[in-house]
C-alpha cells in the first residue's frame, strides 16, 4: 500500500527523509552496532545524540546561551501542572482561545489565583482577543497563553502585552514553522507530536532565571531537577528524542533553516485558504486576521455532507481529515511535515467533491 497523506492534528506526519533515515540506522545508530532503542541513556553514544539535537534546535531557533533546553515526559498537559507548580506565587493571566488553555485553567486553579484576562468562548473561540496592560490584574506574575489553537485554526499573530510579567506560551502546533524571537518569551514549551518528532516527548525552553530550587515540590515536577540533569534525572524518552534530533536535521540541511520553512507553510496554507474562499460549499469559521497556518477547519454547513467527505476523502488517500468534535466538520493539519502535493491532492479533492455534492 502506499502511503496516504495524514492530515491528522497529532500525532501527525513525519517527513519521509526522517523516516528512511531512521529506517538506515534502526540496527546500527551511528556506529554503535545497536538501536538508539537499546542505548543506555546514561551512555556517551546517546549522549552525543541528545547535545547535537540541543545544539541544532539553538541553532534553527537562535536561542540565546541564557535559555535552558529541555526534553520531558507528559505531554503538553503535565506542563498545565508543572507551570502553576513552579511559578505561580500571587496569581496568573490566561487569555483562554480555546480547548488547551480551557485544561490549563483548571489546573492553574488548583494552585492559585487564575485571572482570565481575555477569552473568545463566546463565539466558539473563531479568533484571537485582542488585550491591553490593563485588562491584565496588576499583581500576577505571568501571562500564559496558547499561540497556535488546534481545534480552531487561530494563532497569535502579535504577542499580547505583558509589561512587567512574565510570558509563558504552549506552541505545541506552531513551534519551527516560521521563526520567533526567543527572547520575547520567558518560557515556551511543546508537544513533540506535531511538528518536532513522535509522541512522548516534552520540549521546553526557558529562561535559566527562572529555574530554583524547590524542595516543597515532588523532584520530578521541578524545572530544576531536569536543567541540572541534562534532561537525563531518569530514563529520558531516548527514541524520540533520536527523532526530534533527526527532524532538526531536516530542518536545518535539508529546509535550509525556519524562514525557508515559513516560506512552505505560507504557501501551502494560501493556496487552501484561496480555494475555500473562492468556493460556494465550503467555508472556514476563523477571523481572517487570525488564521493558523497549520490547521485549517472547514465546513460545508451539512453534517451528513461533512460525513460523506470525510468518508470519501479517506478512500482517496486522504486521512484523519474530520474536524474536532467541539467544531465539526473538517479540518486540515498542514504542519511541516505535510508536503505540498498533499494539499494539492486535497485541494483537487475538494473541487471534484464540490462538482459532485454542490
Amino acid at each position: 500500500m502506499s502511503r496516504v497523506y495524514n492530515f491528522s492534528a497529532g500525532p501527525a506526519c513525519l517527513p519521509e527523509w526522517v523516516l528512511k533515515r531512521a529506517g538506515e540506522e534502526m540496527l546500527d545508530a551511528n556506529g554503535s552496532g545497536m538501536s538508539v532503542m537499546e542505548m543506555s541513556h546514561r551512555s556517551s553514544d546517546f549522549e552525543n545524540i541528545l547535545n547535537g539535537a540541543k545544539d541544532r534546535l539553538r541553532r534553527l531557533m537562535n536561542i540565546p546561551e541564557d535559555y535552558e533546553i529541555l526534553f520531558l515526559q507528559g505531554g503538553g498537559s503535565l506542563q498545565f501542572d508543572m507551570i502553576p507548580m513552579n511559578f505561580l506565587k500571587n496569581g496568573a493571566d490566561i487569555i483562554n482561545t480555546g480547548q488547551w488553555t480551557k485544561k490549563a485553567i483548571k489546573e492553574h486553579e488548583k494552585f492559585g489565583k487564575t485571572h482570565i484576562a481575555a477569552s473568545s468562548a463566546e463565539d466558539n473561540f473563531t479568533y484571537i482577543p485582542k488585550i491591553t496592560d490593563a485588562d491584565l490584574d496588576p499583581d500576577t506574575d505571568y501571562v500564559y497563553i496558547c499561540e497556535n489553537n488546534t481545534i480552531y485554526g487561530t494563532k497569535y499573530k502579535e504577542l499580547p502585552p505583558h509589561t512587567g510579567k512574565r510570558l509563558i506560551a504552549d506552541l505545541s502546533s506552531c513551534i519551527l514553522s516560521e521563526p520567533v524571537d526567543v527572547t520575547k518569551y520567558d518560557m515556551i514549551f511543546a508537544g513533540a507530536q506535531k511538528n518536532i518528532g513522535p509522541a512522548g516527548v516534552t520540549l521546553v525552553i526557558m529562561k535559566k532565571d527562572m529555574i530554583e530550587d524547590r524542595p516543597d515540590l515532588p523532584t520530578m515536577l521541578t524545572y530544576k531537577t531536569h536543567a541540572d540533569a541534562n534532561s537525563l534525572y531518569n530514563t529520558p524518552p531516548c527514541y524520540g528524542i533520536y527523532m526530534c534530533g533527526l527532524m532538526f536535521e531536516y530542518l536545518e540541511d535539508v529546509i535550509g533553516g525556519l524562514e525557508n520553512m515559513q516560506k512552505i507553510n505560507e504557501r501551502k496554507a494560501k493556496k487552501l485558504y484561496d480555494y475555500i474562499d473562492s468556493s460556494r460549499l465550503y467555508s472556514n469559521p476563523v477571523a481572517v486576521e487570525d488564521r493558523s497556518l497549520m490547521n485549517v477547519p472547514f465546513v460545508t454547513g451539512d453534517k451528513e455532507l461533512d460525513a460523506k467527505f470525510v468518508k470519501e476523502a479517506k478512500e482517496a488517500g486522504l486521512v484523519n481529515i474530520k474536524g474536532h468534535r467541539t467544531v465539526g466538520g473538517m479540518r486540515a493539519s498542514i504542519y511541516n511535515s505535510m508536503p505540498e502535493e498533499g494539499v494539492d491532492a486535497l485541494i483537487d479533492f475538494m473541487k471534484k467533491f464540490e462538482e459532485e455534492n454542490a
